[in-house]
Parts: C-alpha cells; sequence; structure tokens
C-alpha cells in the first residue's frame, strides 16, 4: 500500500508506505484464490500505514481484462457512445454482458482519422472486479477506482520518463516487472502501450533453489534471502545463475516482442518488480543484451515525508511501481 499527496505546485510527496508479504498460492491466474489470506495481509499493511485515508484505487491484472480502440464521431452524443460501447462489449466479451462490468475513455482525436475520436473500451467478468472490492470493504477501504495494472504502469513511467533521451519520445522501452511468481512485460513505444505479455519466471524460483540448496523450509529461505542470512557461497552458486537465467528469459521475452509486432529493437529496458531491486542484475541484464537497462524508481523527483526513509524507500521503490501507478489515480483532474 502506498500513499501520496501534494507538496506544492505539480510536486508529489510519498506520504507512507507498507509491504505486506502473500504466499505463493494467495493467488492464482489472476483470481483471488485465499481471500482470508490476502485479506489478512491488506489488513496488515493497512495498520502499518497508520493512515486516516481510507478511498484506495485497486488493478486488476492485465489477463482479467479485455481491452479494444474503437472510433467514435466527433460530437457523439453520450447515449450515442454508450450504444456503440454496448455493442462494441457485446462483441468483445465471451460471457453474457450481465456478467460484464465495463467502461470506456475518449483517448483523443485518432491519428489516422482526425474527424474521429479514438476510445479505449475496456471489458472484466464483475466477480473479478467483485471480489478485489470486497476484501477492501471487508479491510474497512472504499475502492474508489479500479484500474488495470498494465495502465497503472503506464502511469508510474511518466514520472521517471525524464531520465530518457527527449523524455522517451520516438522511443522503445521494454518495462520489465518481475514479481514474486511472474515477470509482465509491457512495451512502450513513444510513451504508448503497444505489447504486453505474462511470463512464468518470477522471485519465487529463487526461494525454491535457497530451499532446496540448503534444506530449508520456504519461510525460512524466505527470510533468509530478504535478511542476507545466507553462506558466502550463496552469491556464486545460487544468486548468479538466477540473475543469469532472469536475463536469459529477458532476452526471450524481447525475441517473442520482436516477432509478434513490426519492432525489430527497443531503445531502453526499465526493471521494476521486487527482483528488480537485486544488487548487479541492471549490470547483467545490460551486458547480456547490450541494451540501456535503468532500475525503475517512479519517486526519484518526488518530496518523501518525515515518516518515510528515502533509503529503504529507494530499494523498495522498484517493488512500488504498480502501486505508484494507482495512488497517482489521486491527482487525476476528473
Amino acid at each position: 500500500m502506498l500513499e501520496l499527496a501534494e507538496s506544492g505546485r505539480d510536486i508529489r510527496r510519498v506520504e507512507r508506505y507498507a509491504i505486506a508479504r502473500l504466499p505463493k498460492d494467495a493467488l492464482t491466474d489472476g483470481s483471488v484464490a485465499k481471500p482470508e489470506v490476502v485479506e489478512a495481509a491488506m489488513r496488515e499493511a493497512w495498520k502499518a500505514m497508520q493512515t486516516k485515508t481510507r478511498e484506495v484505487a485497486l488493478a486488476l491484472p492485465a489477463a482479467a481484462v479485455i481491452t479494444k480502440k474503437i472510433l467514435l464521431p466527433q460530437g457523439a452524443s453520450e447515449l450515442d457512445i454508450e450504444t456503440q460501447v454496448m455493442a462494441e462489449a457485446n462483441q468483445m466479451a465471451p460471457f453474457p454482458l450481465d456478467e460484464v462490468s465495463l467502461d470506456w475513455q475518449i483517448l483523443g482525436p485518432a491519428p489516422r482519422s482526425p474527424e474521429e475520436n479514438e476510445a479505449l473500451v475496456v471489458v472484466s467478468r464483475r466477480e473479478r472486479l467483485e471480489e478485489r472490492v470486497a476484501l477492501a470493504e471487508a479491510v474497512g477501504l472504499k475502492a474508489v477506482i479500479v484500474d488495470v495494472d498494465s495502465f497503472a504502469t503506464l502511469n508510474a513511467f511518466e514520472q521517471l520518463a525524464y531520465q530518457l533521451p527527449d523524455n522517451g519520445r520516438n522511443q522503445t522501452v521494454a518495462i520489465i516487472d518481475i514479481g514474486a511468481n511472474a515477470t509482465h512485460v509491457s512495451v512502450v513505444h513513444d510513451n504508448q502501450l503497444v505489447y504486453q505479455r505474462e511470463h512464468a519466471l518470477g522471485g519465487y524460483v529463487l526461494t525454491q533453489e535457497i530451499a532446496r540448496r540448503y534444506d530449508l523450509p520456504i519461510d525460512e529461505a524466505e527470510e533468509a534471502k530478504r535478511k542476507a542470512l545466507l553462506p558466502d557461497s550463496y552469491e556464486s552458486e545460487v544468486l548468479q545463475p538466477f540473475l543469469d537465467a532472469i536475463a536469459l528469459e529477458i532476452g526471450r521475452a524481447l525475441q517473442l516482442f520482436f516477432g509478434a509486432t513490426a519492432y525489430h529493437s527497443v531503445d531502453h529496458i526499465l526493471l521494476a518488480g521486487g527482483c528488480a531491486a537485486i544488487p548487479g542484475l541492471d549490470d547483467i541484464v545490460h551486458s547480456r543484451l547490450q541494451t540501456s537497462t535503468l532500475i525503475a524508481n517512479p519517486f526519484a523527483k518526488m518530496a518523501v515525508s518525515s515518516q518515510v526513509k528515502a533509503r529503504q524507500l529507494a530499494a523498495d521503490a522498484p517493488a512500488l511501481f504498480v502501486a505508484c501507478g494507482l495512488a497517482l489515480r489521486r491527482f487525476d483532474p476528473t
């Protein structure tokens, strides 16, 4: 959980944050497999936050939604827009419309048809949305926004695009979010999302290897990994092969991107997620793929409240990438 606040004109401040860990099987394929476990983790993080703010933004995984861009006549009435959106949603959703949650947003004039507006339509099974809202309510929170994690990624990316030449314009950036159980690949060209895919490799693989190599229960292996309580041989025997495997998987992911699109290269690789903070990963990825590689820190230009330890925030920043994108919704003009 992450809370952002305003700190002067166009300046954001990291007010507070908290991280509570989930067991591997709490979520399965984007669904909440163990609601009581997820609720307990949310309650733990909420308590650690010590905030009075109860309104929250949540995210659905990209795999749980279907998106499509459509064209609408400029000047169309709300009724006409809703009618066309419903017709499109009926075609998009492989299940009855009464089981669907949907939303749309006008993006602006269509690049190839300026007399029409481009709109983004998003549909999901209502039960996927409701299960997350119910969890928030069980903790005493009110979900005012349900976003999609890939859109939240784009929101957070805007906070660090300034680090790229010409603010990322006319460049292709691969955002590699390496979580505990999966790696999410989002590719942005000219600051617009052009590709996304999920891969199976995540940090839990490292935990499993630690448990196997040193004959530890999974919980103890995770604790030893986080607190650096492992033998001297750990780095060469376990960590280095894991980092090599991540670099190899990123290379494969980019090849799949090239094969599925008209793109043949990326200008930058941005590493996010909990594993991105592992020392040396950026150097290995840069060396293996010969591509500019950065660690994601969307808070680099933000102020930090006295309740947050700046050094710890810098270490946790990659893991808070999606949370940052969600928290930024607080400042939406509408």
